[in-house]
């Protein structure tokens, strides 16, 4: 296996996770983080107990998990990335299949950012550039009254009316896929999370940023001219008012998610595969749900989908 081997903690008897990267590491995550993987485990490992080992593939650069260890995972995360989730690259097209594989197979998929939007795209939605422009900064995300029927927020001491989240992105859900729910909305993203059942959540925000990599970020795409200089500004602004993204809430309900499942806590010998990351059906399937390609801005290689 080329994937680079995170053991979040020793022994084989843990749970198991596959990160799927999606971008390159910046210069500022490579120097102060030692790259994104480490930004991730650090927020989302040690959920799974004692044991628990982290598997990293780069995925935007063709490097996915065999299908022959597809069975051996119990979650599969996916990141943010510069790229739009409704492209039309190879690596994109495997992700989708990907991503339908192990839902059928009921792993856990989280999707973070344009994780969030392709694993919306995978299953049946629709993503495409966001109707109210870049959202960048530390925002307000409101969740649904009365959420029922998910056993991982059960998981919560509480599940507040709203909480705070680092957003960078111009591209949103438009419709989510069949049988998801809204969990949550804001004021510019009408899709801020949504779930299909227990196995598959996606979360527009950024759970595992902090504050210093936002604004390293807002740095990097004022550099490039990406963003215009007043979302800049208001992105800072908000960053320095209000004590910053409820991060420690969104990462335990991350790793909540991530936790639960019968797999996780049963046998770890789930049944194979299902022949869809080979399949030209899959592929065919996850374009329909998708929105047209468009030459967006969001191509750069700073922003962070």
């Amino acid at each position: 296996m080329t994937a680079a081997m995170v053991a979040a903690a020793a022994g084989s008897g843990g749970r198991r996770y596959a990160l799927l990267l999606a971008l390159q590491d910046s210069e500022y995550a490579r120097k102060v983080y030692g790259g994104y993987r480490n930004v991730f485990v650090a927020a989302f490992g040690g959920g799974g107990g004692e044991g628990e080992r982290w598997d990293s593939f780069r995925v935007v650069d063709g490097e996915f998990p065999a299908a022959k260890d597809l069975a051996l995972y119990d979650g599969f995360v996916v990141t943010g990335s510069p790229h739009d989730a409704y492209g039309d690259d190879a690596w994109i097209r495997r992700l989708c299949a990907l991503i339908q594989t192990v839902h059928a197979m009921g792993k856990r998929v989280l999707g973070v950012c344009f994780g969030h939007q392709v694993l919306c795209r995978a299953l049946g939605g629709k993503v495409g550039k966001a109707r109210n422009g870049w959202d960048v900064g530390v925002k307000k995300v409101t969740f649904v009254q009365d959420l029922e029927g998910f056993d991982f927020l059960g998981d919560l001491e509480e599940l507040p009316q709203s909480a705070s989240i680092i957003e960078v992105h111009q591209d949103e859900v438009w419709e989510i896929p069949p049988r998801a729910r809204v969990l949550a909305y804001s004021e510019k993203t009408r899709v801020e999370a949504f779930a299909v059942g227990e196995h598959a959540l996606g979360i527009q925000g950024h759970p595992e940023y902090t504050t210093d990599i936002l604004l390293n970020l807002v740095d990097r795409l004022l550099g490039q001219n990406s963003i215009r200089r007043s979302v800049g500004e208001d992105a800072r602004r908000t960053a320095a008012e209000g004590g910053g993204p409820d991060r420690a809430f969104w990462t335990a309900l991350c790793r909540a998610f991530l936790k639960g499942g019968a797999a996780s806590r049963g046998s770890r010998r789930p049944a194979a595969a299902p022949e869809v990351m080979s399949s030209r059906a899959a592929l065919a399937g996850c374009f329909a749900g998708a929105a047209p390609v468009l030459p967006l801005a969001c191509g750069t290689s700073a922003s962070i989908n």
